[in-house]
Parts: C-alpha cells; structure tokens; sequence
C-alpha cells in the first residue's frame, strides 16, 4: 500500500496522474496533503482496518521553495518545513503506536545530501532534511528496545522529471562532483530503502545510507 503526499511532483502533475503512477506498478494508493494532520490520521486509521498496523513507514513527500534567505519570506520557510519536516513528527508517532504494540517495525525517512552539504538557496529546505536527520537519531534511541529501527536514506543528485527541466550546462556542473561521473536513478534509491526495511537490516539504526555516487563523503 502507498501513500504519497503532497510535493512538487505531486503538484505539476496533478492527483490523477501521481495516482495511475502507484496503480501502473500494482499498489494501491491516495494523494495527502501532509499539512494536514486530519487527513494523515485518517489515512493511518483506514490502512489498519483493512491491513493491521503498519510495519514499514517510508517518509519521502516533499517540496522546495528556492530563495536566498534575504529574500525569503515566512510562508516559504513555513510550508517547506511543515510539509518536509513536520509531517515526519505526524506519520511517525502515527505509525509507532502500532509498531511499538508489535514490538517490530522499520521508519526510513529520505532526506538529501544538502542535509550535510548545504546549499545556497536552499536555507529551508537544508534545515527540513537536517532537521529529519536529528530527529530519526533521537527516535532511534527512544523506540530501539521495542526492536523498531528508524534510519535515513540521503539521496545525491537524482535523474528524475525534476532534473530533467534543469540546464545543461547546471547538470554538467553537478556531475563534475560526483565521482561516479553520473546523475542516480530513483532505483539506486529503491533499493536503499528496500535493504533497509529488510530483516537483514534488522541491526541498523540511526544511521545516514548516502546514495550519493560519491558526492559527499
């Protein structure tokens, strides 16, 4: 089951098409708007009717709303932080209540590698993912003994529809500090976030997995 909020995909392609996206790989699925609180509890209750509780929470919706701080106003730094960072607090302490009854459970949120980086133009989004990052540690060590581990998965440079409207000349320039010497694929983060929902990951927690091609060490 898939759930997929409310984003800068989510909102140049419209609910439908995000929609056909989950049905076109055999999910199921529904758009949230992550700044709502009463719509992620209601979804949580919906998927533990009809599933039971939920044992992997992927944290993955997010926005940008790029300026230089001098001329950043509240709502840019509001909603950025609402939308990528609050909605962690929500989903997560959501999900735990029925992990913690099962005493099992995987929380992987997706953060970025401006997290450690940072980036010019970017003081709202950096500190979203920065943010994600301390809290998956702190959440790590509160929930552990219940054996749910939370962890993060911080992408590089990514080929996805996003990067594709972006100017050669801007791509070439990021490519010359990856080592790997090319853009990751939305695979290459797949399957990151598969090993770590996996029983093989079962001894790993509040830790950072950089699938970054090299970019930052």
């Amino acid at each position: 089951y898939c759930y997929v909020g409310v984003g800068n995909d989510t909102e140049k392609r419209g609910e439908a098409a995000v929609n056909d996206d989950i049905r076109e790989v055999g999910g199921e699925g529904l758009v949230l708007n992550m700044q709502e609180a009463g719509q992620i509890y209601q979804w949580f209750d919906s998927i533990e009717k009809e599933f039971g509780n939920v044992q992997v929470l992927v944290n993955n919706a997010g926005i940008t709303q790029d300026g230089l701080l001098m001329s950043m106003d509240d709502n840019a730094w509001e909603r950025v932080l609402d939308v990528n960072l609050t909605s962690v607090f929500r989903t997560s302490k959501r999900a735990i209540k029925g992990m913690m009854k099962a005493r099992q459970g995987r929380i992987i949120n997706i953060t970025s590698v401006v997290a450690a980086m940072g980036n010019a133009g970017q003081t709202n989004y950096t500190a979203s993912k920065a943010g994600i990052e301390g809290f998956t540690r702190s959440l790590a060590r509160e929930i552990g003994s219940r054996q749910i581990t939370v962890n993060c998965v911080a992408p590089g440079f990514i080929d996805t529809d996003m990067t594709k409207d972006l100017d050669e000349a801007l791509i070439q320039s990021m490519l010359n500090a990856v080592p790997l010497a090319r853009l990751g694929k939305p695979e290459d983060i797949a399957a990151a976030v598969n090993f770590l929902a996996s029983e093989e990951a079962g001894y790993i927690t509040g830790t950072v997995l950089d699938v970054n091609g090299g970019m930052y060490m």
